[in-house]
């Protein structure tokens, strides 16, 4: 692992062409949408333009390259990074910080699914510039594209992936050339780099500060610059964005000289990003910005998958099935999560019909994504760097101004469509709650027992040859951290009405760490060759493969000699050389003899309606079915205290 960080993070032409395949698909096809949605349908003037076109640029250089780039980067998790990784890093350090990550990552969850729409049409309605093709419907077609992308999830991305590179790399440098030849017939528009213009149309242009809701587009893609850390490696990412960076604000200026070359009073529909390039290049630029849209979309489903996959790992999601397309380290594809990111931006599709509705509801949860980034960033500079309180303080508020005045100027773009991208954040956000705040209120009523006091009884069990043998080694998985504890209804399960006698007993302890791709366990005899506890230490970034893990550390001990007098010949007989063995998985359910307070009582029952839906424990630890017996256990947190039942006929009439 190590070694693949170390390949990662080295720099080279072919890991730069990589970070622009991987990193800025989103972000590199704002020039398509963001200077059109900032003029809008407003009358085009000096102010307007060379102001718009100053605000994009100080949000690239303050938001995109000084807080990302820059700081945020700085926030690496053994190579790793995204919200939950950086929540992984600091979430030792406070409780409070908990729900701002949910926030955040149901944020991110929701704005995206309208990413693949508004960048696909955008690059779609280029066509209705080409003679004959002005009626066209574009609806259809971006359909047609959203659902292939989403269709060939499920085989993996590895070979189309390997052409993102190149793709980015020709699209960007298309962005620089035609950029370049609009700013060299109007040079002047150069001055919109001085921050006066935006200043002047923030404060003296009439609604002046709402036009940050529109501005705030050309930065959509920066929290991917972060999750994607983990492909690119953080060098390479920085060295990358020079190059995207530069081509980005040029052709944003190209176009801000192209609408002022023309002597128009309004846009009337009109996209200055095709507008600018040659009838000839038309059709091929259409074809490269669909292309560019296709890889912005993958993007930006991958890093969902991987998002849910953590979320997963973390408690804060459902086990929902996850699946493992190519060997590629890291790629996964959750079949579940496919189909309702694709229901959405098909219905997104439907719902808008073209990119100008598109963009007056984008970008609203994605800036509650960047504050909670920004706060959670906070604590990782205090605790793991120890930078100076007061530097903090000051970086903390002055991105905390940017982000919420973005914030406040996107709040207008809630009765345009935002309320469905709110509303589908807040569908996450009840589910990572549910499902983390269920779980918690579940093990803080779970019950341990003192496994020591039990172990005669269980040694007792064991050598009794009356009780017929359930099996020779009987695995038990546990949430008990510490070695002398387990579950009172894993003792129940042993001593039920009919004892399951084994040769061995293991209990099976699944340690979460803070760290992406750890692995490793250790091993606790309490009475020796009997009873064992065993702690899996499993980085959040990986997938349980539990039957796995037990029959490499059975061998391990077996090779070791550890554990003797069962494992003469593995615990089997001798007309089978492998390992006899069961796990026992309790299917829990509430029972009616509960009585809650009104919270507990709402998150429990909701918990478990979800878990439902989810992944069975079988798939989600990684056990064959055939080495699993499921047992049905009433969970009782609060038995109902008084019962009042009066008998009517008898002596107590």
């Amino acid at each position: 692992m190590k070694q693949d960080k170390k390949n990662i993070s080295k720099v080279g032409f072919a890991s730069l062409l990589i970070a622009l395949g991987i990193v800025y698909g989103d972000i590199s096809t704002s020039p398509l949408y963001t200077f059109k949605a900032i003029i809008g349908t407003k009358e085009i003037n000096e102010m307007l333009v060379l102001g718009g076109l100053s605000c994009i640029f100080w949000t690239l250089t303050l938001q995109t390259s000084l807080k990302y780039v820059w700081l945020t980067l700085k926030a690496d998790n053994e190579g790793e990074g995204g919200i939950f990784s950086l929540y992984s890093l600091v979430r030792r350090y406070g409780k409070k910080i908990i729900i701002p990550t949910m926030v955040g990552a149901a944020a991110l969850l929701a704005d995206g699914i309208i990413t693949p729409a508004v960048t696909v049409t955008s690059a779609i309605e280029g066509l209705k510039m080409i003679k004959g093709l002005e009626n066209i419907s574009v609806a259809p077609i971006v359909i047609f594209i959203i659902s292939v992308i989403f269709f060939s999830q499920r085989f993996g991305s590895q070979k189309i992936g390997k052409a993102f590179g190149p793709i980015m790399f020709i699209w960007l440098t298309i962005l620089l050339i035609f950029g370049l030849t609009q700013v060299i017939h109007f040079p002047s528009v150069i001055k919109a780099l001085n921050p006066y213009y935006a200043y002047n149309l923030l404060v003296h242009y009439p609604q002046g500060f709402w036009i940050l809701g529109a501005v705030f587009l050309c930065t959509t893609g920066a929290e991917a610059l972060y999750s994607d850390l983990g492909h690119c490696g953080k060098e390479n990412i920085r060295i990358s964005w020079i190059y995207v960076k530069s081509c980005l604000v040029i052709n944003y200026l190209g176009q801000g000289a192209w609408v002022l070359n023309e002597n128009i009073t309004v846009l009337d529909g009109k996209n200055p990003f095709f507008e600018m390039m040659p009838y000839w290049f038309l059709l091929p630029g259409i074809i490269i910005a669909t292309l560019a849209a296709i890889v912005a979309s993958q993007s930006l489903i991958s890093g969902s998958f991987t998002l849910i996959s953590e979320a997963i790992n973390l408690n804060f999601w459902q086990r929902v099935n996850i699946k493992q397309p190519t060997e590629i380290k890291g790629q996964v594809y959750i079949p579940s999560v496919n189909l309702l990111l694709w229901v959405g931006c098909i219905f997104v599709v439907l719902y808008f019909q073209t990119s100008t509705r598109m963009e007056a509801a984008y970008g609203l949860a994605i800036t509650i994504t960047m504050m909670t980034t920004t706060f959670l960033l906070s604590y990782f500079l205090t605790y793991k760097l120890k930078w100076n309180k007061f530097f903090i303080l000051l970086l903390f508020v002055s991105f905390s101004v940017i982000e919420i005045s973005f914030f406040i100027s996107n709040v207008m773009k809630f009765t345009h469509g935002g309320y469905i991208t709110i509303f589908l954040g807040g569908v996450f956000f009840f589910v990572m709650y549910i499902s983390y705040f269920g779980r918690k209120i579940n093990d803080r009523y779970t019950k341990y027992v003192d496994l020591v006091k039990y172990s005669e009884k269980i040694t007792e069990l064991s050598n009794d040859n009356s009780v017929s043998k359930f099996v020779t080694h009987l695995i038990y998985l546990t949430k008990s951290e510490r070695r002398d504890q387990i579950e009172e209804k894993i003792i129940q399960s042993i001593f039920a009405k009919k004892p399951k006698r084994a040769e061995v007993y293991w209990f099976f302890h699944i340690n979460r760490t803070n760290s992406p791709y750890t692995l490793n366990y250790d091993v606790n005899e309490l009475v020796d060759d009997k009873i064992i506890k065993i702690t899996v230490n499993i980085g959040f970034r990986i997938r349980p493969r539990t039957e796995l893990y037990f029959t490499r550390i059975i061998q391990d001990l077996i090779s070791n000699q550890e554990l003797n007098l069962h494992l003469k010949n593995h615990g089997t007989t001798k007309y089978n050389p492998g390992i006899d063995y069961k796990f026992i998985i309790t299917e829990k359910f509430l029972s009616v003899e509960n009585e809650f307070s009104l919270r507990d009582g709402l998150v429990l029952k909701t918990y478990f309606l979800l878990k439902r839906f989810g992944q069975k424990d079988t798939d989600a630890f990684g056990l064959d079915k055939s080495v699993v017996v499921m047992e049905q256990i009433p969970l009782v947190y609060q038995p109902i205290k008084s019962i009042n039942l009066v008998r009517i006929n008898g002596k107590n009439k």
